[in-house]
């Protein structure tokens, strides 16, 4: 009898952990709690909730994942490549600079719209005979024993019981399922919300993404598909966002682009619609119990700084269908509780890196202490210009060291 597995989230992470699981011949049920959107215009991308404004940057290692799914072909029609990043500080003298040629590699990564990436995955899982989706569907308890895990979730006046060997809980940062098994989490409240929209400038971007440090937050600015489309992630301090977010305040916004970002790229033209997301670091303290596996947000949940987030959930996901691929090969239980264990334990190494790289990040260069950013500066300047350390750094950027 084949082995199934409840996927519980239907976001990004739980829609490509999916896929891997199906080119596996894993069977999935997929439960998520908001409708899909019907895709009835092939030039539209309605956003959803797991499928907002904001964008990915993906690493080559993402890339990779999906070319294995044989998804990029598909997914490249809405991405763009980054061939060179610059990290800078308003008013200091510190710069870095990344370049794909250099670094002998095709790009560093790929832009795309959460949107369109939603609707590419949503698109392939709904023609996969092994996955089930079950939208609108609410799980109200989530247990274990020693053979199974048991799922109550109700979907309008309909009540759903289900059983798996393996559930596996990509629910988000406020995860239902963390909750249930009682597992705790460390959570830190960076007092910040990222304003994220696309602009149009008078410059075109040459595919080169931007990290800029300033005083009201670090900007990030990625080019997008169309010579002159933007995409901005701009973190601010928490209860100044109404500041930015309207139409009325269009021209604000562009112009404290302009005055943050420089003449780089040309006159600040033109913005979209601006949306707010709080940001907080969340780190379950547990990441396997018994047999559910945590993924996604409901794992950990960083800051969007680097945009690594992403890309470590990824990595996450190639590594356990890995593990249950051999369980497979093994005719063994894919949801032995000791395996899964095993899973977590081999994971914790890079996501600690990538954690702790991206909260430090945020922190040091929070700080508007006039020696800490001497300090900062300086480092970015060695960075630049310390033989051996750009290779090191571009390959971690790229998830090729994990």
């Amino acid at each position: 009898m084949q082995q199934e597995v409840i996927i519980v989230g239907g976001g990004m992470v739980g829609l490509s952990l999916a896929l891997m699981l199906a080119k596996a011949n894993i069977a999935v049920k997929l439960l998520e709690a908001i409708k899909y959107p019907n895709y009835d215009d092939a030039n539209l991308a309605p956003y959803h909730s797991s499928f907002d404004a904001r964008n990915s940057a993906l690493s080559r290692r993402s890339v990779q994942i999906y070319q294995e799914l044989g998804l990029w072909n598909a997914l490249q029609e809405h991405a763009t490549p980054i061939f060179e990043v610059h990290i800078t500080e308003q008013g200091s003298f510190g710069k870095a600079r990344l370049k794909a040629e250099q670094e002998k590699v095709e790009s560093f990564g790929q832009v795309i719209e959460n949107a369109w990436l939603g609707r590419v995955l949503l698109t392939e899982v709904r023609k996969q005979p092994l996955i089930e989706l079950i939208a609108g569907v609410q799980v109200t308890s989530l247990k274990q024993d020693a053979d199974q895990a048991h799922i109550e979730a109700v979907r309008g006046e309909e009540n759903l019981s289900l059983q798996s060997k393996l559930v596996i809980a990509a629910d988000g940062r406020d995860s239902f399922c963390r909750k249930a098994l009682g597992v705790g989490a460390d959570e830190h409240d960076y007092d910040q919300v990222a304003i994220v929209t696309t602009v149009q400038t008078s410059k075109p971007h040459h595919h080169v993404g931007f990290e800029r440090f300033s005083p009201l937050g670090p900007l990030a600015l990625l080019p997008l598909p169309g010579e002159y489309r933007r995409s901005v992630v701009w973190p601010v301090k928490k209860g100044t966002e109404a500041e930015w977010l309207g139409e009325q305040n269009d021209q604000h916004f562009l112009d404290a682009l302009q005055e943050t970002y420089g003449d780089r790229a040309g006159k600040f033209q033109k913005t979209g619609r601006r949306f707010s997301f709080p940001l907080s670091q969340v780190l379950a303290e547990k990441q396997a119990i018994g047999r559910v596996v945590l993924m996604g947000n409901a794992a950990h949940t960083i800051h969007p700084v680097a945009g690594q987030g992403f890309n470590l959930c990824m990595r996450d996901a190639y590594v356990l269908v890995r593990s249950l691929k051999e369980q497979l090969s093994k005719s063994a239980d894919i949801g032995e509780p000791s395996m899964l264990l095993a899973y977590e334990q081999a994971r914790l190494t890079d996501q600690q890196r990538v954690i702790k790289f991206c909260d430090t990040v945020v922190r040091g260069f929070s700080n508007q202490n006039p020696l800490l950013k001497l300090v900062r500066n300086t480092g970015l300047l060695a960075f630049d210009m310390i033989p051996g350390v750009k290779p090191l750094v571009a390959n971690y950027a790229m998830g090729l060291k994990a």
